[in-house]
């Protein structure tokens, strides 16, 4: 099954490409491997998530963050592949940011919340190598960031 007929199953939509909002591009193309530059959870200009985990944003909202950054990240690389998707081979490595209380230990528990729809959505290709990090702040105020590397054809 096709990433976008896993998308359309599980009622979730691939939008425009997010624009950066500061000077860098959204990804970078060095032969099969794509580098998505880090998505916020940005749904048009809205943020899904921000402030501080737990005490501004609970988990389970930090962690539908972290899916939202996914979308994202999804539409940069279909925009790079000229829309087609079939073209993504697999995921190799993401980097999650969590705006963190100072005693919140559970990032990797936000992180999984990418984790787990990147399995859904291309199975054993989905899986991934992955570092989850807490910090003290994030752009915009965003509870979440996440940034990508991926395989392609």
């Amino acid at each position: 099954m096709s990433i976008e007929s896993k998308l359309a199953e599980l009622g979730l939509v691939l939008h425009e490409a997010p624009k950066p909002i500061a000077a860098y591009v959204p990804c970078v193309r060095i032969g099969n491997l794509v580098t998505v530059s880090g998505q916020l959870p940005l749904t048009g200009k809205t943020l899904l998530a921000t402030g501080r985990v737990p005490s501004s944003t609970p988990v389970s909202q930090a962690q539908e963050a972290a899916a939202q950054c996914v979308l994202n990240a999804l539409s940069i690389v279909k925009a790079e592949l000229e829309g087609d998707l079939s073209r993504l081979k697999r995921v190799v490595r993401i980097g999650v940011f969590v705006q963190s209380d100072d005693d919140f230990h559970e990032q990797a528990v936000v992180a999984n919340g990418a984790s787990e729809l990147l399995e859904k959505l291309l199975g054993d290709a989905g899986r991934h190598a992955r570092a989850a990090v807490g910090v003290n702040a994030l752009p915009l105020n965003a509870s979440v960031e996440i940034e990508f590397m991926f395989e392609v054809e």
